[in-house]
């Protein structure tokens, strides 16, 4: 797969305004959340952008995309009707091409030299074939994330032909529809927020749509009919997502992002002397 468009989404009414945030990345520089994420897939090889947002943020946005600003084009979803509607949002600006798909709320830090997104598109590009970047996730977590089912194939490469993928499973259900024979007991392998598909999703999700045309609209069911049609793979990513919309997320991403980055020791020195400024 040749990959030159990203797709991001960006329009949960709930959470618009968190790829707005302002980090300080690993070179110590104020950056959003967005710009962050752009940045990535940039430097993995991206040349254009579709960015889906509500209607009437545009102008926040395109501030936010810094100096990508000129290759980002915006496309909204006008009723928020779910997920997989809001990729359906960007079918028009994406076309035929396969595209790079990450979520405007999440950071990713990889352990390599190479970025998460370069990984996954190395292996799109490899195996030329849809493929999903998944992480093994406790079971007290995944009801916060899409998982997977599938098995482990052979090679050094930590990779997996998908068999089935459920949004938000609780551990029962997982535990009984998304074995992957080898994996850790208590652990799935969840979504990390980085996929590489191509045009077929689209017409999936367009299917699904017009089965269902006033139930919310999700991308797992989607992805779930995609792997029963042809192959599809999940690569466990060397790295380390954080959604900045959980919970302390976004104090764990400028955390992980300073820690991983120039201001590593005045960091630390920041927080040891917070805590003992607060010890008891």
């Amino acid at each position: 797969m040749n990959v030159r468009h990203a797709l991001v989404t960006a329009a949960n009414p709930r959470q618009r305004t968190l790829p707005l945030q302002t980090l300080i990345d690993r070179d110590g520089v104020g950056r959003s959340a967005l710009e962050i994420v752009l940045r990535e897939a940039a430097g993995a090889g991206i040349e254009e952008f579709v960015v889906v947002i509500c209607p009437g943020d545009q102008a926040a946005y395109a501030e936010a995309a810094g100096d990508l600003r000129s290759r980002v084009t915006f496309a909204e979803q006008s009723t928020p009707r779910g997920y997989g509607d809001a990729i359906l949002c960007a079918r028009d600006a994406i076309g035929d091409q396969p595209f790079l798909h990450l979520v405007g709320d999440h950071l990713h830090l990889s352990d390599t030299t190479a970025t998460c997104a370069r990984q996954l598109l190395d292996i799109a590009a490899a195996e030329k074939t849809p493929v999903s970047a998944v992480q093994p996730t406790r079971e007290n977590q995944i009801t916060s994330y899409g998982a997977i089912g599938g098995k482990l194939l052979g090679g050094d490469t930590p990779l997996y032909q998908i068999e089935s993928v459920l949004e938000k499973p609780t551990p029962t259900i997982a535990e009984q529809e998304l074995i992957v024979p080898g994996m850790r007991a208590g652990f799935y392998l969840c979504f990390f927020g980085l996929h590489v598909l191509d045009a077929e999703i689209f017409s999936l999700l367009e299917a699904a749509q017009q089965a269902a045309p006033d139930a919310p609209l999700g991308l797992s069911p989607a992805l779930h009919a995609l792997a029963s049609r042809r192959r599809y793979l999940a690569l466990n990513i060397a790295g380390r997502r954080y959604d900045i919309g959980a919970d302390y997320g976004l104090l764990n991403a400028q955390l992980a992002l300073s820690l991983g980055g120039r201001d590593r020791d005045l960091v630390l020195t920041q927080i040891v002397e917070l805590l003992a400024q607060t010890g008891r």
